[in-house]
């Protein structure tokens, strides 16, 4: 499934109780005109525009540094070579390292202006004084991943927003990633650079790859989700990287009685094994359980698939660069092309 907002915990906090836009706006004028501007990797030459996926034109008179992302967004944009310094979303486990949302971001250095689903410090945010915030949104360009509703105006009138579409129900995982490419170009990227010319070829090989052992070895897959109480059976059109990999002959297995909303189907663990497949793929968030955790479920180790150890991580929430999208097609087509036909 390529996300489940109700699955995530809402943890509010930090947030103003009144004073709405205009005393945020006196909190950044006060606050956030130092001269210890954040360094991007850009140079702060300008005029800068972007039309994004709302569609919304964003300008500037110079390139922006002190860029505010989602998590998720920050790390592709860190992939093609733009320092983003402050977040939002998950970025931290408990332990204090990175999820993997955060892909190779260095998160000790980030301003991190909520870490769950329904937190964002606005008061931090507009005294840190953003000059772009960037997120996604899925099919409703008004909802910004990871913006409560509740402090969406406060928090949106503080900068210019950029919001690319992470799933319109038809965008694949190629186009989304070729979006995210645009607005670090934008930004200062140098995508002709070694580092990105190696992960663009990268990217290549891989999406080879998955398409050749797709072809050669028609296994059927099965993306899923595990917790508590409920195992998920994913629906592959409901995702840009399914539908992308689907395009490339994967063959994933098609629940028949979706949940409201299409995303998957629930089935009691006595029930997971509705759905017989020779591959699974994993949802490997930190909301969801993991294979170590799914130990304890007889339901679970009885399934062939895993009796064979044929479970691949699943990036649910893909992530858009070709460095970090290449290693999760990598290790699906590496298990596609070495697994066993079991059902």
């Amino acid at each position: 499934m390529a996300f489940d907002a109700d699955k995530v915990k809402l943890g509010r906090r930090g947030l103003l109780a009144g004073g709405g836009a205009l005393g945020l706006t006196g909190a950044l004028t006060a606050c956030g005109s130092g001269d210890d501007d954040a360094d991007s990797g850009a140079e702060s030459t300008g005029p800068w525009s972007f039309t994004d996926d709302q569609p919304v034109t964003s300008e500037l008179d110079h390139v922006p540094t002190k860029l505010v992302a989602y998590t998720g967004m920050a790390a592709a944009l860190y992939d093609f070579g733009i320092e983003v310094p402050a977040v939002f979303g998950p970025t931290t486990n408990e332990d204090g390292t990175a999820t993997s949302q955060a892909g190779n971001l260095p998160v000790g250095d980030l301003e991190v202006f909520g870490n769950t689903y329904g937190e964002f410090d606005v008061e931090k945010y507009a005294s840190w004084g953003p000059e772009v915030l960037l997120t996604h949104f899925y099919y409703d360009p008004a909802t910004l991943w990871y913006i409560p509703e509740e402090s969406k105006d406060n928090i949106t009138g503080l900068a210019e927003v950029v919001a690319l579409s992470a799933d319109d129900g038809a965008n694949t995982l190629d186009a989304v990633i070729g979006r995210h490419a645009e607005l670090a170009k934008s930004l200062g990227a140098d995508l002709e650079s070694d580092e990105n010319t190696a992960n663009k070829e990268r990217y290549d090989a891989a999406v080879a790859a998955l398409t050749e052992a797709a072809a050669a070895n028609p296994v059927t897959v099965l993306a899923c989700s595990a917790a508590a109480e409920v195992f998920y059976a994913s629906n592959p059109a409901m995702g840009n990287d399914m539908r992308f990999f689907t395009e490339l002959g994967v063959n994933f297995v098609q629940p028949d009685n979706l949940d409201e909303g299409g995303y998957f189907e629930s089935l009691s663990w006595e029930n997971a094994d509705k759905y017989p497949a020779d591959v699974l793929f994993l949802d490997s968030r930190i909301q969801a359980l993991q294979p170590d955790a799914l130990t304890e479920f007889p339901t679970w180790t009885a399934l062939p698939a895993v009796q064979e150890g044929q479970v691949v991580a699943w990036e649910a929430e893909p992530m858009y660069s070709y460095g970090l999208a290449a290693v999760s097609i990598e290790a699906l087509a590496d298990a596609i092309k070495n697994a066993k036909k079991l059902v």
